[in-house]
């Protein structure tokens, strides 16, 4: 996957691309990246990329002239072309595996009060929110929806850790635990020492059930409550399962039982 980043302050993103995970994906070749200043498409003696806005009110708003250029240097709209701002589509799981499967993708990180909306309607193929609250800098916005995009891209990490991640079955994935199995007082659930392999697994499903039910319970509304998947939520739920955010085990008592 090709990468271009359009943004006033492309240093804020450098550090990104040049650690941990990315650093990896960038070396074998599965991410290449660009980093575009978009005061290099700004002529004017100043450079000037901001201006008030039209009708009044506080805040400055990113002029269209500098913008068109560089998106347009850049590809857009003929590549997909993503604008992050609060008043976007929320994004979601559903959209990051949509969007990995772009081979080009062009972020454009917003400052001050946003971009002028000539350049959302001709440029602009994808407006998207990370959640319900402000940010001063488009860039950490942009960052966000690009760590869940190029992860999905095969090889970037093992397609086994990604089936057992949160949102990837519909459900918050299960707690998990590693050594020691008893820390300060508090003990890791006898079934995950078992070596049973199925009731380890119907303790995880359980288990993400229960934390789904208690964190999001929106994500359990279209469950068919005859497939065992429902059969379980109503055992879950029988079982007081979401009244905290407490895991049971495979044979109801709490997580913190010795092994």
């Amino acid at each position: 996957m090709r990468i271009k980043l359009l943004s006033l302050f492309p240093e804020i993103l450098e550090a990104y691309f040049s650690a941990s995970i990315m650093k990896r994906a960038v070396a074998k070749g599965l991410i290449s990246y660009e980093l575009v200043n978009i005061r290099d498409y700004a002529f004017d003696r100043h450079r000037k990329c901001d201006d008030e806005v039209f009708g009044g009110g506080p805040g400055m708003l990113m002029k269209p002239e500098p913008l068109d250029r560089a998106l347009a240097a850049a590809g857009s709209p003929e590549l997909r072309t993503i604008y992050v701002t609060p008043s976007g589509r929320l994004f979601n799981q559903a959209m990051a595996l949509d969007f990995a499967r772009e081979e080009n993708l062009i972020f454009l990180c917003g400052r001050y009060e946003g971009i002028d909306q000539r350049i959302i309607d001709t440029r602009i193929t994808d407006v998207v929110s990370i959640g319900d609250y402000v940010l001063s800098s488009g860039e950490i916005a942009a960052m966000v929806v690009i760590d869940a995009v190029y992860r999905l891209i095969p090889g970037v990490i093992s397609g086994d850790s990604l089936s057992e991640e949160s949102f990837s079955k519909g459900l918050l994935e299960y707690p998990q635990y590693t050594r020691p199995a008893k820390y300060d007082n508090l003990f890791v659930p006898e079934v995950l020492v078992s070596g049973d392999h199925a009731a380890i697994e119907r303790w995880r499903l359980k288990a993400s059930l229960i934390k789904t039910l208690v964190y999001r319970p929106e994500l359990l509304q279209n469950i068919d409550l005859t497939s065992e998947l429902g059969r379980l939520l109503k055992e879950v739920i029988d079982e007081g399962g979401g009244h905290g955010p407490h895991t049971a085990d495979s044979s109801g008592t709490d997580s913190n039982r010795p092994v």
